[in-house]
């Protein structure tokens, strides 16, 4: 015998759990099924609901001591309650404690699946968790030590590939915040301490990149006249002497000039987004 199949052979043997506290709602139930919907019916689903209300927060608190609160496990409760009363059919001949117990229990699980991870995993990924999660601690308990990925994968009867992606997910859970400290590392460094910040320089180097083009086909005077003003940083007048023209006339060029490199810059990026806008 496989040890999935010792396991399952191991829970079928297990007693079912007397709910002490189930109450006698049976003919509530009936009346209620027969009801038509109004104030009445309100009632009375709100009183078969109460009933149940202590049962129901029993089964919340089986799971206090996972990091959510006791108040909200017992709303989550009270709600699959509400469920199976709403949806329960008496003419079917089944208990309504075999049909409410897996609704509750169903409805705690999903909160827990849904609600309380830091990080999303889809909801195969969380089934593969929570299959390696007891595994190793199954295996750990009779080894002594952890679990290596080809027992995982035989003890679960899961692929080494799964039994690796579930060993990964019980890190995503919970997320560390960038205050904690760092392991191992001088008291005051944080994670938020290893995180890098914008360059600046970047832009300016795609913008200097972009233009040099442009700059190569000005004709030699113009190219002069922006070589003298942005990098020597001579100002309009001195260029003007230097060039023996007035400081109207430099002041036109500069501004044709810076024009006319911006909207060739324009156009040629233009040209390069077009064919990604249309893939």
């Amino acid at each position: 015998m496989s040890t999935i199949d010792a396991r399952r052979a191991a829970r079928s043997r297990r007693p079912r759990h007397d709910h002490h506290d189930a109450p006698d709602t049976t003919a509530a139930l009936r009346e209620l099924a027969a009801l038509p919907e109004g104030p009445e019916r309100d009632a009375l689903r709100q009183e078969v609901v109460s009933a149940w209300l202590p049962m129901a927060g029993r089964l919340a608190r089986k799971y206090r001591n996972r990091g959510e609160e006791t108040e909200d496990l017992e709303q989550v409760a009270a709600l699959g309650l509400t469920k199976a009363v709403e949806r329960f059919d008496p003419t079917l001949g089944k208990a309504f404690e075999s049909y409410a117990v897996p609704m509750i229990l169903g409805e705690i699980k999903k909160h827990f699946r849904d609600c309380t991870w830091d990080v999303h995993v889809p909801r195969r990924v969380q089934e593969l968790r929570n299959r390696v999660r007891r595994s190793v601690r199954e295996l750990a308990a009779t080894t002594g030590r952890a679990p290596t990925i080809a027992q995982l994968a035989e003890h679960t009867g899961l692929s080494q590939e799964d039994a690796q992606l579930g060993l990964d997910a019980l890190e995503s859970y919970s997320s560390l915040s960038l205050d904690a400290e760092l392991p191992g590392a001088e008291s005051g460094y944080s994670l938020l301490d290893t995180l890098g910040s914008a360059e600046p320089a970047y832009q300016r180097i795609i913008s200097r990149e972009s233009v040099k083009p442009c700059l190569r086909r000005l004709p030699e005077r113009e190219k002069r006249i922006l070589y003298l003003r942005f990098y020597c940083d001579m100002t309009q007048s001195r260029i003007a002497d230097q060039l023996n023209i007035s400081q109207m006339h430099v002041s036109r060029v500069l501004r044709r000039t810076c024009e006319r490199v911006r909207r060739e810059v324009e156009d040629e990026a233009g040209e390069v987004s077009r064919p990604a806008a249309h893939a």
